[in-house]
């Protein structure tokens, strides 16, 4: 559905390339996060798919159709995209209906149909009459979705959709919207910070850092097999226990054995706290020492420290390990970075 070829982008007096040579393929009906840091060129590549902003070099295709090449570019409204803004960019002087149908054709008996059709998909119906500011944030969003959904877009892009509502909203909202885009089989692409939600919701994501693709892949490889220490980091808590390199990785924490299909130097063994388990044991006989606790309701962080190394395991609330209890430490899972 979507396919980027190196695509490259350096804003003028800028000391580096907003984005630097970024390919990735999109399939259809897949809904794809776009994650990085503040500045790493998440909403820069949003725009050039949208037609928004020209890249100097590389090409961008939709439905196997080249919009964007250094010797043709598409018109934003000729592409088939339908992009929500962060802000959601209503029309504050119109109600909800002539909102959804701003875009459409002039045909008023089809319009009228199109934009039942569509706010029926949101959930909301009865509310045609309704201006933005009589709705919350949520109600807003879902005209905005609507209002993109209208043209029957063939690509949906979405920039940071959760930015404006509440914490205690923003689940709710979440699953809804993602619920429908599912079943509505709509190719989608996000752009977010938050990686509960790319976690939670994507078929893959896209980490970017600088400019540059780090990598691209689904949620658990990402997660588990992160490519460098930077997706680590980014996708959550992660242990990084450095390593002598070999057949067998020599580290303060003991040995690991080097899967075969690691061809580079490994510098670091990442470990994701979660796949620590901890067993209570007796005093002064454990590998680890308890350094601190911290209560999260459904789960636990410990700290747990030894000689030479430090790691911090989640698990469910162990009432028989407390601070100073010496524990067995057992990882299992790890992934190994260059």
């Amino acid at each position: 559905m979507l396919r980027i070829e190196d695509v490259s982008v350096t804003y003028p007096n800028a000391s580096q390339p907003a984005l630097k040579a970024v390919s990735l393929d999109v399939q259809k009906g897949d809904l794809v996060a776009i994650i990085g840091e503040s500045g790493c060129g998440k909403t820069t590549l949003l725009r050039l798919i949208a037609g928004l902003e020209k890249s100097q070099k590389g090409s961008i295709s939709i439905g196997g159709r080249v919009v964007a090449s250094p010797t043709k570019w598409l018109k934003p409204e000729k592409r088939k995209i339908g992009m929500v803004f962060q802000d959601y960019a209503l029309f504050p002087h119109l109600n909800v209906a002539d909102n959804v149908c701003f875009g459409l054709s002039e045909d008023k008996s089809l319009q009228k149909k199109r934009m039942g059709e569509v706010l029926e998909l949101v959930g909301l119906t009865g509310y045609e009459k309704r201006y933005p500011h009589q709705l919350s944030g949520g109600q807003q969003q879902r005209v905005a979705i609507a209002r993109a959904l209208a043209p029957r877009p063939e690509l949906l892009l979405l920039d940071e959709p959760f930015s404006n509502l509440d914490e205690l909203l923003k689940d709710q909202v979440r699953d809804e919207l993602f619920d429908l885009l599912n079943n509505l089989n709509i190719t989608t692409l996000f752009v977010t910070h938050d990686t509960r939600d790319t976690l939670a919701t994507a078929d893959r994501i896209a980490v970017l850092k600088e400019g540059v693709l780090q990598q691209y892949g689904k949620p658990q490889s990402l997660y588990y097999e992160p490519a460098n220490e930077y997706v680590a980091i980014f996708l959550g808590k992660a242990n990084l226990i450095p390593v002598h390199d070999g057949t067998v990785l020599q580290s303060p924490l003991g040995n690991f054995i080097k899967p075969p299909h690691i061809n580079f130097p490994v510098a670091n063994i990442c470990i994701r706290p979660e796949s620590i388990h901890l067993a209570p044991t007796s005093p002064s006989q454990g590998e680890g020492v308890v350094k601190k606790i911290r209560f999260f309701g459904s789960y636990c962080e410990y700290t747990i420290a030894g000689k030479g190394w430090q790691l911090i395991a989640k698990t469910q609330f162990i009432p028989d390990i407390q601070v100073d209890n010496h524990v067995d430490v057992t990882i299992s899972q790890y992934a190994c970075l260059p």
